[in-house]
């Protein structure tokens, strides 16, 4: 085994313990792990993403689903919804330069970073779901074209999305939308990949090893779902998403673009989370908005 792959290999093992613990968030490190530990031209790694997270998010469903935590009327809607999205998406991404590919990346990891760190992560109390008997179709098809249209495009599983999605719109409990949630990414994902085939063909070999890891991750992180304080463990993720996302930044734009953005993502973000700490007492009114 190269070095490089015994590199990405722990790596991997984190994406799927957050994708068990979160219903999301750890797939977005997996194009990164893929194009810079690995070596995979970006295209190939995202198309390998799109297979790992599939797969493993396949798996957590499978257990949260014993757990009573899948709602498979809603979570095959909205899957299928973002399966076109998502196929189109991977269409699309196939014919994409891979810097423009990989700029367009880091700016949906400083998204996630944001939606994580200002999130709040449950919904309202007693809200449980009621909605359950009457989903608001339109809405929910509409939010998985979307959702779908990004995954198949950049690799993402969209789960940051989806999870609060689900939790809204289709009015389920966080573990009921953590786990309807992997159903809808391993959905999305290989629609995403079968578009992206026609054009990409990624190192199976490698991918195999890392899918390996990655739902080994996640087999671990689904009974640790209930244990583990929600809004710590998201926001601690998401400082980590920021700081990948901001790397990958400064490095993909040419100078001084690239340094001036990464520093720019930054320090908005740090003033985000400050505003969230001040609440009321923030002076800017947009981020007070969010806090």
């Amino acid at each position: 085994m190269e070095f490089p792959l015994i590199l990405v290999v722990g790596p991997a093992l984190v994406v799927g313990l957050a994708l068990g613990l979160l219903g999301g968030g750890g797939s977005i490190l997996m194009v990164p792990l893929l194009t810079y530990v690995a070596g995979m031209d970006p295209k190939g790694a995202v198309a390998a993403s799109l297979f790992v997270v599939g797969v493993t998010s396949l798996v957590g469903a499978a257990t949260h689903a014993r757990r009573g935590n899948v709602r498979w009327r809603t979570g095959l809607v909205f899957g299928a919804a973002g399966m076109a999205g998502a196929f189109v998406g991977g269409l699309v991404g196939g014919h994409v330069p891979g810097t423009l590919l990989m700029t367009a990346f880091a700016l949906m990891m400083v998204a996630t970073a944001a939606a994580m760190l200002l999130g709040r992560g449950k919904t309202p109390a007693g809200d449980g779901e009621r909605r359950r008997d009457g989903l608001p179709l339109r809405r929910i098809v509409l939010d998985g074209l979307a959702v779908g249209a990004v995954t198949g495009l950049v690799g993402a599983g969209g789960g940051f999305l989806v999870v609060p999605a689900l939790a809204l719109l289709g009015g389920l409990a966080m573990p009921a939308a953590v786990g309807t949630s992997l159903l809808v990414i391993a959905m999305k994902s290989f629609a995403g990949l079968a578009g992206y085939l026609t054009t990409v063909s990624p190192d199976w070999t490698l991918v195999a090893v890392v899918t390996v890891a990655a739902v080994s991750g996640s087999l671990l992180g689904a009974p640790l779902a209930s244990r583990v304080p929600e809004g710590a463990l998201r926001k601690g993720f998401g400082v980590f998403v920021l700081a990948v996302g901001v790397l990958v930044l400064a490095q993909e734009l040419p100078a001084p673009l690239g340094p001036a953005v990464g520093v720019g993502a930054a320090v908005l973000a740090l003033l985000a989370v400050l505003c969230r700490v001040a609440g009321e007492h923030c002076p800017l009114p947009l981020l007070r908005a969010r806090a």
